[in-house]
């Protein structure tokens, strides 16, 4: 069994950079690169001919990949361009929403591209949460709808998930679980919690890179539900071009357009690595290291704003400092790649290729910068994220 930072060949930017931002935008495996070349070569040599030969099929075929890492069975993942449009075409089914279920439920902590899409829907009431266990107490018979985030993006917190679906159930609404911040890093089984649906990107911890949203349907649901918010990918016989919808089976009725072909051949580099390491493995180094990060943290006399229990704690560790967009830059200007979140802090997220020494270098880098006082000409400056 190789050891885990005998994978740091796989990814080229840790030959130039403390790569600690792998919550945001997780390294480029180096096959990635291989990928795309491979598509590359299949348009110039093979033309309309690659639609036939594995292009069209690779919102499926990729899909079922991520399916295995999440535990989800076989033709009930699909690949989309993000998260925003995955959960898009899952309220698509319910509306418009019976006036007497019309309720989502949701916590303040889901990212804001999600919440907007809500929001932005005038026959939804919307119930916002401080916590999971809040959304537990306000799910009713009024609930439609419950998407909530499996780990929160700002701090790294994961939420208890099961008895939020538990009472949903009870009720009759659904949940929609986001896995932006979990999949790849933190163990779960989308078959094991029960979720009527679960979505997800690769350009964090799964190394994906963008353009590779998922969208997992639980099985039973795929088989009766039918998306307004739908395309020609959609169609049990697209390439008959009827004039009517008939939906296709499993979670490929989910579908909508033509696929993004080169983003999923790209994305398979990282989730083969990650079916290579497995997730159990990664998420066992990951608690140690973010352990790690707080003790360093604690040592130096920081706010630690993560979860310091490990049933709680995702893959990042958020740490506040003062100033601490204008520490980011500074730490950004001497190739530490971290980045911040208003109110929250520094973000510090190390993947399984990750040493030990450079969490050591990055805790002393920030010390050096409070101390010193390098990061005061950051300061009013526009600090990017």
């Amino acid at each position: 069994m190789r050891e885990l930072t005998d994978y740091r060949v796989e990814f080229p930017i840790l030959a130039q950079t403390t790569y600690l931002i792998n919550h945001s935008l997780a390294a480029m495996p180096r096959r990635a690169e291989e990928r795309l070349a491979e598509y590359a070569r299949m348009w110039r040599e093979r033309g309309i001919r690659a639609w036939g030969e594995g292009w069209w099929t690779t919102p499926m075929t990729v899909g079922d990949q991520v399916g295995r890492i999440i535990g989800a069975p076989a033709g009930s993942t699909v690949m989309h361009q993000n998260v925003a449009v995955a959960e898009a075409v899952v309220l698509s089914c319910f509306l418009p929403p019976d006036p007497g279920r019309n309720r989502v439920v949701y916590e303040r902590g889901n990212f804001p591209s999600v919440r907007y899409l809500y929001q932005a829907q005038p026959q939804l009431e919307v119930v916002v949460c401080e916590t999971d266990e809040a959304i537990v107490e306000a799910i009713d018979e009024r609930t439609l709808l419950v998407p909530v985030s499996h780990v929160l993006f700002k701090t790294g917190e994961i939420q208890d998930v099961e008895p939020i679906v538990s009472r949903a159930h009870e009720v009759g609404a659904h949940v929609i679980l986001d896995c932006y911040q979990s999949a790849g890093i933190v163990p779960f089984d989308v078959t094991a919690l029960h979720v009527d649906f679960a979505v997800g990107g690769s350009v964090k911890w799964l190394c994906g890179g963008p353009g590779n949203g998922w969208l997992y349907v639980r099985p039973d649901l795929s088989a009766r539900l039918e998306p307004t918010f739908t395309g020609w990918q959609a169609h049990d016989e697209p390439f008959g071009f009827e004039e009517e919808m008939r939906y296709a089976g499993g979670a490929a009725r989910f579908l909508t357009g033509t696929p993004n072909v080169p983003a999923h051949y790209a994305a398979t580099a990282g989730y083969d690595l990650i079916e290579e390491v497995g997730v159990e493995r990664i998420r066992a180094n990951s608690l140690r290291q973010t352990q790690l990060l707080i003790e360093l943290a604690d040592e130096a006399g920081f706010e630690v704003r993560s979860p310091r229990a490990e049933t709680r704690r995702g893959g990042t560790v958020t740490v506040h400092v003062p100033d601490f967009p204008a520490v980011h830059r500074e730490l950004t200007e001497r190739q530490i790649l971290c980045d911040f979140r208003p109110d929250a802090g520094i973000r510090l997220g190390p993947h399984y290729y990750t040493s030990d020494d450079e969490l050591r270098f990055a805790i002393e880098q920030i010390c050096e910068i409070v101390e010193s006082g390098a990061h005061f000409r950051h300061l009013g400056a526009a600090a990017t994220h």
